[in-house]
């Protein structure tokens, strides 16, 4: 199974790196380095799908990809 493509880069407003998970709504996270967002999305991603599951919520499956991928799979 393909996992979720995670966004990560840096907020100048909020002082630190956010990442995010563009397939599951709102799931995003913040760190002061890349690799603690990166850690804290990871967290973040585990309790958005715990909450669907227990709510009976549907789960996307990871469909995102960033420009650059969708450009090449296209052939």
């Amino acid at each position: 199974m393909k996992d979720y493509h995670i966004n990560i880069f840096y907020s100048e407003e909020d002082g630190g790196y956010i990442a995010d998970i563009p397939d599951l709504q709102s799931c995003s996270a913040f760190g002061t380095t890349p690799d603690e967002a990166l850690r804290e999305v990871e967290i973040a991603k585990g309790a958005w799908l715990a909450a669907a599951r227990e709510e009976g919520k549907p789960i996307p499956s990871p469909r995102y990809r960033h420009v650059i991928y969708q450009a090449t799979a296209v052939a």
